[in-house]
């Protein structure tokens, strides 16, 4: 794929987003930063304009808005005349129990957490068709996928969703020379992993983290950087034969099966 590629992060306020939309400008690709949060986007802007010299394109909106995901591909088609990488990696989620969840909440975050990746998919792709050339749409899922924790019911069908939305786009979309990837981040260092509390409001974002901890073979908790040094290696031509398929980025966490703790009480000197 050709330098300077032009790069669409959502959710690029903060976090993951935050971290690979510089991950890209630190290699010389040009950004539209999508995300909800105006002042965080002005900052994260300001960031990346101190240190590296790349346009930028700031487009705050709700991605709620079926309006607004076509507003992004116009705005940055003008700008740029091209979109090589889409990270669909917004998120919005509450956390409760299905038997307490509403209509509405459910509704929402199945709109911001897979409709908006979908539908902005769609406008991105047919766009990337326009410039016959390799390009790449990475959705963000996550580990909880797979192992969830009872607790965010319509978050946690998002990104099953997300998952086998990755497959049939890259089915649909391969002859057009598109990969669509999924990238599963474990637990990482972000505010979304902090707002964890009891119904008291109560916080137990610390028990929760270590419990994490103790559970992954690696110790700790990821950074952000570590998800985005995953998301930009596949939108390189070192993943150039990968589609379809999605990247677990947990340090281990769900390949093990219990705590280190209860590993080493059964075997102290092992573990």
């Amino acid at each position: 794929m050709h330098s300077n590629k032009i790069v669409i992060v959502t959710g690029a306020g903060n976090g993951i987003g935050r971290a690979t939309a510089i991950r890209f400008a630190k290699e010389g690709h040009h950004l539209v930063l999508v995300d909800i949060d105006q002042q965080a986007l002005a900052l994260v802007a300001s960031t990346i304009a101190s240190s590296y010299e790349v346009e930028q394109l700031i487009l705050a909106g709700d991605l709620a808005e079926p309006s607004f995901l076509g507003r992004v591909v116009e705005a940055a088609m003008e700008k740029f005349g091209r979109i090589d990488v889409l990270v669909n990696n917004a998120a919005w989620r509450t956390i409760g129990t299905m038997r307490n969840m509403d209509h509405e909440t459910w509704e929402k975050t199945i709109k911001v957490c897979l409709t908006a990746p979908a539908f902005l998919a769609k406008h991105v792709a047919a766009a990337m068709e326009q410039i016959n050339l390799p390009c790449v749409i990475i959705n963000i899922s996550s580990m909880m996928s797979d192992r969830p924790a009872g607790t965010s019911p319509a978050y946690i069908a998002s990104k099953g969703g997300i998952e086998a939305l990755t497959r049939e786009l890259a089915v649909t979309y391969g002859r057009s020379g598109i990969r669509v990837l999924t990238v599963k981040p474990g637990f990482i260092d972000t505010e979304l992993s902090k707002d964890y509390t009891t119904t008291a409001g109560e916080s137990i974002a610390d028990q929760l983290g270590s419990y994490l901890n103790d559970a992954t073979p690696l110790k700790s908790p990821g950074a952000p950087e570590d998800i985005a040094n995953g998301i930009f290696w596949l939108s390189t031509g070192q993943a150039a034969f990968m589609t379809g398929t999605a990247i677990t980025i947990d340090g281990g966490f769900t390949t093990s099966m219990n705590s280190y703790q209860l590993k080493k009480a059964q075997f102290p000197k092992e573990f």
